[in-house]
């Protein structure tokens, strides 16, 4: 069963992320953002240099900027107000990114339940046939997580006790 419920204004989330600091210390920039699929980008900047003699960007750049978008299509393709939390990430690294060049990203959700949304993604220079990266994802919902319009540390509420709560006869979730 997905979770139902209103889907949020794409204005607000694309507000909040662009507001984190981190998101701001890279420079990401969200250029397109529809329910369940968005586009980022991350201009090159010396500062984000991991191998000095190649000028190669670090890796966690690459894994941040994934991260991030994948957060974003996900809290677009579930109602507003959603707490998520990043479950799992698997990032495969395919080649370095040229030196100099935008890193540009996509990303899909594709399917969701209950309690765990399902992404892809991509990042890549100019062609996204020519990935630089590709990531798959699962984000648990209505857990204590990230929301926007909700503050931190909340939503300690009966979802969120349901996803770690025993299971009958006393066998964890």
């Amino acid at each position: 069963m997905k979770p139902s419920g209103p889907l949020p204004e794409l204005d607000n989330i694309k507000t909040v992320f662009e507001d984190i600091p981190h998101c701001k210390a890279l420079g990401m920039q969200i250029i397109e953002l529809r329910h369940g699929k968005g586009f980022m980008e991350v201009d090159y900047d010396k500062k984000m240099i991991g191998n000095p003699k190649t000028g190669v960007v670090h890796g966690g750049v690459i894994t941040a900027l994934l991260d991030t978008l994948c957060g974003v299509v996900v809290m677009s393709a579930v109602p507003e107000n959603t707490p998520l939390a990043t479950l799992d990430l698997r990032i495969d690294y395919l080649h370095p990114a040229t030196p100099g060049d935008t890193i540009r990203a996509s990303a899909e959700c594709y399917k969701v339940t209950e309690n765990v949304a399902f992404v892809r993604g991509l990042a890549y220079h100019d062609v996204a046939g020519d990935p630089i990266a590709n990531c798959t994802g699962t984000f648990m919902l209505a857990a204590t997580g990230f929301a926007p319009g909700r503050p931190r540390g909340k939503g300690k509420g009966k979802a969120a006790a349901s996803a770690i709560a025993p299971r009958e006869g006393g066998q964890p979730c």
